[in-house]
């Protein structure tokens, strides 16, 4: 085992590089906490967090074998050390020509099947290859779903809002399957967040929001975090909205 990370805690974090995971990473940092961050990018110095390029996974998550190589790697970065939590943030929501919705009626086969390897599949290989990791840490599983997987959005498209609303549902199959090993599972459901991904036109939505603004990345992230403490340490299977009242 590592000693440097010894008596420190570990999140694995997907989707790490920007938005809400890149927020989750600072926090977690902030709070003394070994971070794993999983992204399509590689490993930006613009990056706080201390650790970060070594323990660093560059993976496609659309890609099964690729996910798969990547759980050996995580292993081999954990050396024998918990996991104390995982955070399936990564997602994708492919657009059409000038940003439009992808409808159920012309969102291409492939695309299906990108958004679900991503926003769905990975979280499944990812916690069954690191189940034992996770037990021995008695660790906390976060999943980011949307309030695109409850509702139809005017943005979001179809294969982002089903692969959520999945998402949603493994949370509920995982925290009765997990919750043996000591392990809980949760999800997290942003609504309208201030980052850069956000479509042409979402001042309309926030104007009739109850609490008329955008929600921060550091506002997720701090639910994130409060799921993966031991202020939660009786919560699971469970789906909290970070949405201002949005779905009210």
């Amino acid at each position: 085992m590592d000693v440097s990370n010894t008596g420190r805690k570990t999140l694995l974090l997907t989707g790490a590089s920007r938005g809400i995971g890149h927020a989750t990473a600072r926090k977690f940092g902030a709070e003394g906490w070994r971070v794993i961050g999983c992204s399509r990018q590689a490993f930006s110095p613009d990056c706080p967090w201390p650790g970060g390029a070594d323990d660093h996974v560059q993976v496609d998550l659309s890609d099964p074998k690729l996910t798969m190589e990547a759980v050996s790697r995580i292993k081999t970065l954990l050396n024998g050390a918990p996991l104390n939590a995982l955070v399936n943030n990564a997602g994708i929501s492919p657009k059409g020509p000038d940003g439009a919705r992808l409808s159920t009626l012309d969102t291409d086969l492939r695309s299906w099947g990108e958004v679900f390897h991503v926003n769905f599949f990975a979280s499944v290989v990812l916690a069954r290859g690191l189940q034992e990791e996770l037990s021995l840490g008695k660790g906390s599983i976060v999943n980011v779903t949307s309030i695109a997987g409850s509702r139809v959005h005017p943005f979001a498209g179809a294969a982002y809002a089903t692969s959520k609303a999945a998402l949603a549902a493994l949370t509920r199959e995982m925290a009765h399957d997990f919750g043996p090993l000591g392990v809980r599972v949760n999800a997290v459901a942003p609504g309208e967040v201030e980052t850069s991904i956000l479509s042409e036109g979402t001042d309309k939505i926030v104007a009739n929001l109850p609490m008329r603004r955008l929600g921060q990345p550091a506002e997720v992230a701090n639910t994130i975090y409060f799921l993966c403490s031991e202020q939660s340490s009786y919560v699971s299977g469970t789906e909290i909205e970070v949405n201002g009242a949005q779905h009210v």
